[in-house]
């Protein structure tokens, strides 16, 4: 690779990674004619999806692990003659 193509590439690499941080600094929140604080309500019900991220937790762990098993069991050996 020439100087120009590698300093391309971290050129659109430093730009990609500062461009939501730059963002994220000119907030709207200036703009906002409302109150900055935000106004809360009691709720007497519990939350219904209490236990959902434990489920989803476990699910993403057993896809995991189960791609693993798939790519370690895999043989080696060549289909073709």
């Amino acid at each position: 690779m020439s100087f120009f193509k590698k300093a391309a590439i971290a050129a659109v690499a430093m730009s990609l990674t500062a461009a939501p941080a730059m963002a994220a600094s000119n907030s709207a929140s200036q703009l906002s004619l409302a109150s900055s604080a935000r106004a809360g309500k009691v709720v007497a019900e519990k939350d219904k999806l209490t236990g959902a991220g434990v489920i989803v937790a476990i699910a993403a762990a057993a896809a995991v692990i189960a791609g693993i098993v798939i790519v370690a069991d895999s043989d080696d050996t060549p289909d073709s003659p």
